[in-house]
């Protein structure tokens, strides 16, 4: 079995009891960062020198006290009589317990103070702000695109929840084609290798189709999605999926490069992600087996990443690939490809236009002098990752309903436990006390699996192969029709609903997806029930 790590937190508060940090590495914890250095092939001064660049493979924020109490609170269950503790709260003790309705991935943590309650509000009217193009009398929301995808995060990102792939007459804005081509010389491949680069966009659309354009530019081109029927046997019955074909029309510069894969991308829901970040790096780690050595099929290895700014090796846990090591970093990548916009992070005035889109570059920006070198300046990267950092996760509804109690122990049964782990406890030592050391329950180990041929996209993504995904988080999933009014699932919104998206699992997940195949209907049924409460 792959390790886990587990906590506990007081009753009366919902949060974990305080205690003294303990930084003294073991002899353990060495042998763990050497080993660090081999399975995952970093540097071996990068791997030593680990805690710094995030890559630590020993929690120093617990004494030993709290580590085994954590130890044994995340340990999976095999009680399935009865809810476990703690487990409605699945967001710890920021968990949402507001009303369930079409604003549930929109409220923010419960443990925020009031001053950052006002942060939070102005963090999201960053969020919802139109961008428009240059020049503008409104100099403060000037610098959109030139070419982009949306003017707002919140267009793509609708209600903060998950994005969908264009049905009937909806469009395209919360979904998007990555671009990208094979490595091709030695020394693109050693940029690889070091981290350098993630991927080498197209040399004429850059690493994002933009169907987009601000006035007096052509948008790249339209994206087009074709559908195949895909048979499924189940144990009682057979179904059909849907197999997507993508492919692109109108171009608006010339051909693609012949080379350049397109890789389709729904937008993630926002819930829980300062959570996320604040799980130690260790406890990812430690539940990485690239080289499948404990036989169970289960192959998940980390996503290294380099920072932006520091340029140090880090964990990447962001983004369907596991791009992006923070959520600051995520946001800045998303306000340069998306809308266009340059941050102090990445400062790129014309966002993703290539220097084969001459008149994009030539287009006027949003650089105001007396706000800074960037479009977006500081403060509003810095409203923008607070807000991101403090979207709730809702609490579990009917934890103690027999159907939901049957789906959770099919759920382990089929093995799905084993890729989306159920819990974690956060960092002791998180710069925000809201993010401290709390019980959290995302269901995701945060590493990289094959998932398969059929789920493939072919497009290599850093560390991630074009059949390797980031295990998604499950909590919230169960609202996606409540919050956003569809049921559209994976990274490609293929699946229509959550019976298909067991069903496209490969590679990795093959077992588990014919386990569930096997189950009668009534077990099925059951373990959709699971995945709804969550």
């Amino acid at each position: 079995m792959r390790r886990t790590f587990l906590t506990t937190r007081r009753a009366d508060t919902g949060k974990f009891p305080n205690s003294p940090l303990q930084p003294p590495r073991s002899a353990k914890a060495l042998r763990a960062l050497l080993l660090t250095t081999l399975v995952l092939g970093l540097p071996s001064t990068a791997a030593i020198s680990g805690e710094p660049t995030g890559l630590a493979t020993e929690r120093t924020d617990l004494i030993p006290k709290d580590k085994a109490r954590v130890e044994k609170i995340v340990k999976p269950t095999t009680d399935f009589s009865k809810p476990e503790q703690f487990e409605r709260m699945q967001g710890g003790a920021g968990t949402s317990e507001k009303r369930v309705n079409q604003d549930a991935f929109s409220h923010s943590s419960a443990n925020i103070t009031f001053e950052e309650e006002g942060t939070f509000k102005l963090g999201n009217g960053m969020f919802r702000k139109l961008w428009v193009s240059s020049p503008s009398s409104t100099q403060a929301s000037d610098g959109l695109g030139p070419l982009f995808n949306a003017r707002a995060c919140q267009s793509c990102h609708l209600k903060d929840g998950r994005g969908h792939p264009p049905e009937g007459n909806s469009d395209a804005t919360s979904m998007f084609l990555r671009l990208a081509r094979t490595a091709e010389s030695t020394e693109e491949r050693a940029a690889i290798a070091d981290r350098k680069v993630l991927n080498f966009p197209d040399p004429t659309y850059g690493g994002q189709f933009q169907d987009l354009a601000v006035p007096g530019l052509k948008g790249e081109g339209r994206m087009v999605i074709s559908y195949q029927q895909f048979p499924v046997q189940l144990s009682d019955a057979k179904t059909a999926l849907r197999w997507p074909i993508y492919s692109v029309t109108d171009l608006g510069y010339g051909p693609m490069d012949p080379n350049t894969t397109l890789s389709p991308r729904v937008t993630p829901p926002m819930i829980g992600l300062g959570l996320v970040e604040q799980i130690h790096p260790a406890d990812i780690l430690a539940n990485a087996d690239p080289d499948d050595r404990d036989g169970d099929g289960i192959s998940g290895k980390p996503s290294i990443v380099r920072d932006h700014k520091s340029g140090e090796l880090t964990l990447g846990r962001f983004g369907w690939k596991a791009s992006a090591p923070s959520i600051r970093q995520q946001s800045a990548d998303a306000f340069a490809g998306d809308i266009g916009i340059s941050t102090p992070d990445v400062p790129k005035h014309w966002g993703d236009c290539t220097e084969a889109q001459a008149a994009c570059r030539e287009m006027p920006n949003g650089v105001q002098e007396r706000l800074g070198p960037s479009e977006a300046p500081d403060p509003i990267m810095d409203l923008v990752t607070f807000y991101s950092q403090n979207l709730a996760v809702p609490a579990r509804r009917d934890i103690d309903n027999p159907q939901v109690l049957r789906g959770k122990q099919m759920f382990y049964e089929a093995g799905c436990a084993s890729c989306h782990m159920p819990k974690f406890v956060t960092r002791r030592d998180a710069p925000n006390k809201a993010q401290k050391f709390q019980l959290i329950w995302p269901y995701s180990d945060f590493l990289l699996h094959d998932m398969g041929d059929e789920l493939g996209d072919g497009q290599q993504v850093g560390d991630a192969t074009g059949n390797e995904w980031r295990t998604p988080p499950l909590w919230g999933i169960g609202l996606t029709k409540t919050v956003n009014g569809h049921t559209f699932f994976l990274h490609d919104g293929r699946a229509r609903n959550l019976s298909e998206a067991i069903l496209w699992h490969g590679g990795e997940g093959q077992k588990s997806r014919d386990r569930f195949a096997a189950l009668p209907a009534q077990d099925r049924d059951a373990l959709i029930k699971f995945l709804e409460s969550l």
